[in-house]
């Protein structure tokens, strides 16, 4: 199983171009969208979900046209979107059944069958007659995982479902995760880098709807290799730093700042190389892509 999607644009009525010329390779396994917050993320995985029409473009789930053949995506669909709304008053059990019916799954035992074993994956089993507004954030983004795979689905997306979430509750999920993506194809939509970098073995970075980077994980990083510097200096001398370097970030250290640097060689000797992780490639991207574009808004 593979998504193919091949210049993908998306403008809408109040004229935001949310995607341009969007073309992925989408193979089997965990795939990581990585952007930040008004990237073109949701609008492509809306897109994906036959949420919302595309203005040209196309998107191929193997055999099936995505744009054109909703019906038959929604059947091998799994969808959990950034807000997902629950009815509070219903136990986990009851409305993973009636989601379950919903999918069309009509016989009683094996509607029963299916809905125990994803609240046992989910690890939501024994407080399955619990009412899911009381559960708590992790809680509920399990039990979304859990309606998301009703029916046995082919693709999985996720939007954003790590946010908000505590250190101990965002580890579950990566582990719900990382158990489901080895033989679907899951689409894993996120703007913090960790998600990435812990769980996906191919990647995308999209800024202001356009795809800037693709490949894995560790190749994009090893591409930094010897590239990236950092230097504990004071606060004021930052913008100084940033006009004459290309600083990709900075962060609070003990009162002082730590900055990134992205330079063939070492600006001075105060500087020291530093092996590139994945927030680097991130940073990286997303400010070559804006100085790109401000070089060509003054041409």
């Amino acid at each position: 199983m593979a998504l193919t999607i091949t210049n993908l644009s998306k403008t809408y009525p109040n004229g935001t171009q949310a995607l341009k010329n969007v073309s992925l390779d989408i193979p089997t396994g965990m795939f990581g969208l990585l952007g930040p917050n008004g990237a073109g993320k949701s609008s492509l995985m809306r897109t994906i979900a036959t949420l919302q029409d595309a203005d040209t473009g196309s998107i191929m789930l193997d055999d099936i046209d995505v744009l054109h053949n909703k019906e038959a995506v929604r059947r091998v669909l799994g969808y959990l979107p950034q807000e997902f709304g629950v009815y509070p008053s219903v136990s986990a059990e009851e409305l993973l059944d009636h989601f379950a019916t919903l999918k069309g799954v009509a016989n009683g035992r094996e509607r029963k069958e299916m809905v125990a074993a994803l609240l046992h994956q989910t690890n939501l089993y024994d407080v399955r007659k619990k009412h899911v507004g009381g559960y708590s954030g992790g809680m509920k983004q399990r039990f979304g995982i859990a309606q998301a795979l009703l029916g046995n689905p082919k693709l999985i997306i996720v939007d954003e479902p790590t946010a908000g979430l505590d250190p101990q509750e965002r580890n579950r999920f990566h582990n719900l995760l990382s158990e489901i993506g080895e033989n679907l194809v899951v689409i894993l939509s996120t703007h913090i880098v960790s998600d990435v970098s812990d769980l996906c073995r191919h990647m995308a970075i999209i800024n202001k709807g356009e795809v800037l980077l693709t490949g894995d994980p560790i190749s994009v990083m090893n591409n930094l290799h010897g590239k990236i510097w950092k230097k504990l200096i004071e606060k004021a001398e930052l913008p100084a730093l940033q006009a004459s370097q290309q600083v990709i970030s900075s962060r609070l250290f003990a009162g002082k700042t730590i900055v990134h640097i992205l330079a063939d060689s070492a600006p001075d000797s105060g500087f020291e190389g530093v092996n590139p992780d994945l927030e680097d490639v991130y940073f990286a991207s997303i400010k070559n892509s804006e100085a790109s574009n401000k070089r060509l808004s003054h041409a």
